[in-house]
């Protein structure tokens, strides 16, 4: 049997449907780098999910779809607040600074979110010259932490930016999950936001994201930014295939709905175990939880899966689209001997 773990919906498989629309796709000639029917096709898929103003750019990873969106958002002088938890401060490697030239004024949030009063408290020294000047806010939905914001709370955080002339930015890595969680549809959860990422690769796909600019002051020069910051795929045909099958039928609704379940399963299994505490809202594809050293060492022999915070031995186990009923047992069980 092939190795299966909770370490990351990265490490999932590619979604079959995904992996046909590849092979379609893979006939004949297309013009590259976007200039084709089928990334055409694809272009109107996002905008009958986003709004018809929505401008849908594919590129090839998360973190370049997060710097690219800054990068089309902020001047050299303007910074972004950030949950220091956000993972283009956690998990980017400084590209956010490096590449997009922008400095991350960060809060430290509840289970990873902000809210009005902590984006409040570092809007400050605005006018002054020697001050870097805040020009994004932006979230993740849902967090790293697995946790969503509620359709009033997106309301709250986009009234405090717009009163003070912020772009609202969000990183949908897993846009997919919230919108699961909250039957929310995508319309309903960026009816307030100018520019985001939309996730493909931790939702079945094997290498695409989306950068989807719905302020259309944003989208001018874009695909200047996009070349420039080296994520112009020359066949791009390849990367539309891939959102083609994603976005057809809702699979990207069912896919993550089912890795919602999935991590609801595993906790229900496992919250009640002796010696384990599950330690944030599991609202999506996450179970966070605190296990003693020893069995997490057990554990690792056996499965994958990140330890998140050392010094509190707190675990991350993350649920993919490809989770079955069956491999939530396997490990719920595993779970109960390593602690017995």
């Amino acid at each position: 049997m092939s190795k299966r773990g909770f370490a990351s919906d990265n490490a999932a498989t590619i979604h079959p449907d995904v992996l046909e629309a590849i092979a379609e796709a893979n006939t004949g000639h297309a013009f590259g780098y976007g200039h084709d029917a089928l990334t055409q096709r694809v272009e109107g898929l996002f905008k009958e999910l986003f709004g018809r103003d929505a401008r849908a750019f594919l590129v090839f990873n998360g973190s370049a779809a997060n710097v690219l969106s800054l990068r089309a958002a902020c001047r050299p002088w303007e910074a972004v607040i950030c949950a220091e938890t956000a993972h283009m401060n956690v998990d980017e490697c400084g590209a956010p600074e490096a590449i997009a030239g922008v400095k991350l004024l960060t809060v430290e949030g509840v289970d990873g979110k902000l809210t009005p009063e902590l984006i409040g408290r570092r809007i400050e020294r605005i006018g002054d010259e020697h001050a870097v000047q805040p020009g994004v806010v932006s979230l993740a939905q849902c967090t790293e932490l697995g946790t969503v914001y509620k359709l009033a709370e997106l309301d709250a955080i986009a009234g405090q930016a717009r009163t003070h002339g912020l772009v609202v930015h969000v990183d949908g890595a897993r846009l997919a999950n919230a919108a699961a969680a909250l039957e929310a549809s995508l319309t309903e959860l960026t009816a307030e936001v100018d520019i985001l990422s939309f996730g493909g690769t931790k939702n079945g796909l094997l290498a695409g994201e989306a950068v989807v600019i719905l302020n259309p002051s944003l989208a001018e020069g874009f695909e200047y930014l996009r070349k420039q910051s080296l994520q112009l795929a020359s066949k791009m045909r390849f990367l539309a295939a891939q959102f083609e099958a994603l976005l057809t039928d809702e699979l990207w609704l069912h896919t993550a709905r089912h890795a919602n379940l999935m991590a609801a399963r595993l906790a229900e299994l496992v919250g009640e175990l002796p010696g384990l505490t599950i330690t944030r809202p599991v609202e999506t594809n996450a179970v966070f939880a605190t296990v003693p050293r020893e069995a997490i060492e057990v554990l690792r022999r056996q499965f994958d899966f990140y330890v998140w915070d050392e010094a509190r031995d707190e675990v991350r186990w993350m649920c993919s689209w490809d989770t079955t009923e069956e491999d939530v047992e396997r490990f719920a069980t595993a779970v109960g001997h390593a602690l017995s």
